[in-house]
């Protein structure tokens, strides 16, 4: 699936430092179709289930991040438990986007000070789309990197093999 990397800013058990984790792979659906999925409520939501689901900010009803003025708070997203349990936030910030190609979040977590996100969507020549999801974060106090990295890494995987199976399953379709 994909790698993982630490950045460095601190000893390991130094809950102050940088942690990245990248994630990518190969969703078989052409770029600007996995791009329609992926910037919306519902396909956040379904990458991120069936256990978990991330509810966006009103300010995003009806809309999708890659509509969002960038550079400016959205507001806050909640990561559900069950659809009903907060488990962390996300007050997220688009700073760019490139339609079809990729977009970039620096926001604050519950769980950390900064979170960045790059989600980049490259079209292979066969009419697949390599996904790249880089993340960067700095703990909060008292959270090891340890903890973060192994989290949004299984997280990230969970998200790649759900964005996978909803592409094999709607092949054809819209």
């Amino acid at each position: 699936m994909g790698a993982r990397r630490d950045t460095p800013g601190g000893a390991e058990g130094d809950p102050g430092g940088v942690v990245e984790v990248v994630r990518s792979s190969v969703v078989r659906a052409p770029r600007e179709r996995v791009w329609a999925r992926v910037v919306t409520a519902d396909g956040v939501a379904h990458e991120f289930g069936p256990v978990l689901t991330m509810r966006f900010p009103s300010a995003l009803a009806g809309t999708s991040i890659a509509e969002v003025p960038t550079g400016r708070p959205v507001g806050r997203a909640w990561i559900l438990l069950a659809g009903v349990i907060p488990l962390e936030f996300d007050d997220l910030t688009i700073l760019e986007d490139s339609a079809s190609r990729y977009f970039h979040e620096r926001s604050r977590l519950g769980s950390c000070r900064v979170w960045e996100h790059r989600r980049d969507l490259e079209a292979l020549p066969d009419g697949t789309t390599r996904v790249t999801d880089t993340l960067r974060a700095v703990p909060r106090a008292l959270l090891p990197r340890s903890v973060v990295r192994a989290v949004v890494g299984a997280l990230f995987t969970h998200r790649h093999r759900r964005l996978a199976r909803w592409a094999d399953t709607t092949s054809g379709t819209r």
